[in-house]
């Protein structure tokens, strides 16, 4: 039975968001503050959190970046502001969702199967691809790691996804808007630069590894492919 972590300061949107998860077999635990989430976080195994950025002592954007600096736990956050840059910040933080109240708790319910479809792998699997004669990558899908040049790479769970499709298809350019619809669980506005703000790290902490070559390439106006060459 999945657990899920609801963290809203309203008793009201936590009563309806609990009776929806639980009628669809998840055991839920709900929390009024950042600083109880963050107890609760350390104390349970949680499969995916809910965040209202709202909270009365911490900004829900700030508790997330405390999360992610220990946890790669999906995310959903709930809030009232819609607008774009809010999505943006969510969605750099390492969000896999943005659900912005009013919400409907059916719709919350299938965005939380989602994000957990995603989440958890069946079999592991390596698949190996070269770029330029030498340059190795190895993906484990169960562990949701990968190796370049037989080195692990640290990658959070939104990195992890992004250079998977990538390395899956060498040679193959991705629209961000494809890669967006792969690595997240949302909908609504394009977020070009949240797509370029998480390849960039991608290609930073690649380049740790082999300083001399940048497996990715950039199609201007279009999106990102893997070397193939």
């Amino acid at each position: 039975m999945p657990k899920i972590l609801i963290v809203d300061d309203e008793p009201s949107i936590i009563d309806i968001i609990s009776f929806a998860l639980e009628t669809e077999g998840f055991s839920t635990i709900s929390c009024a503050t950042g600083g109880d989430a963050l107890v609760e976080i350390e104390a349970v195994d949680f499969d995916l959190l809910i965040l209202d950025i709202g909270l009365p002592d911490i900004n829900g954007f700030e508790l997330a970046k405390r999360i992610r600096s220990s946890s790669q736990v999906p995310i959903i956050f709930l809030t009232a502001r819609s607008s774009e840059i809010d999505r943006v910040v969510g969605l750099e933080l390492g969000a896999d969702d943005y659900v912005t109240k009013p919400f409907s708790p059916r719709e919350l319910s299938a965005r939380v199967k989602a994000v957990l479809r995603r989440t958890v792998t069946t079999n592991a699997r390596e698949v190996v691809t070269t770029a330029k004669g030498s340059v190795l990558f190895g993906i484990d899908e169960q562990k949701m790691l990968i190796t370049y040049h037989n080195e692990h790479v640290e990658l959070s769970r939104i990195e992890y996804r992004l250079l998977t499709i990538l390395v899956k298809s060498p040679g193959r350019v991705y629209s961000r808007n494809q890669l967006m619809d792969h690595a997240w669980e949302h909908s609504g506005v394009s977020l070009d630069r949240t797509v370029d703000t998480h390849i960039k790290t991608i290609r930073q902490k690649l380049k740790s590894i082999d300083s001399n070559h940048d497996p990715i390439v950039t199609h201007r106006g279009i999106g990102y492919a893997l070397r193939n060459d």
